[in-house]
């Protein structure tokens, strides 16, 4: 999956997650702060990596690069910006009532 995200300078980035276990820390339209997208996405990520562990025994370099992605950008900007998420994609399958 991807989500996308606005920097606090306005720009725009798409990062990578093998997993949808990005909706479980992230919402489209919230704004965080730089550090705690940071721990959210970080935290995501590793999920996402140890079930591609779990799953084909090896972590999943791309979940590696988004994060470093996501680190270099956050670190070009104060702790307490904020950063907005545009879009998560795909998005969940609706749950449908029983």
């Amino acid at each position: 999956m991807t989500f996308t995200v606005r920097w606090p300078d306005g720009r725009v980035a798409e990062h990578y997650s093998p997993s949808l276990v990005v909706h479980d820390h992230l919402d489209v339209g919230a704004t965080y702060p730089v550090a705690e997208f940071r721990d959210r996405s970080a935290r995501a990520l590793g999920i996402a990596s140890d079930r591609v562990r779990a799953r084909f025994g090896f972590a999943c370099t791309s979940a590696a690069a988004s994060l470093a992605g996501i680190d270099e950008l956050a670190a070009s900007y104060p702790a307490d910006a904020a950063v907005t998420v545009l879009r998560l994609h795909p998005p969940l399958p609706e749950e449908n009532p029983s």
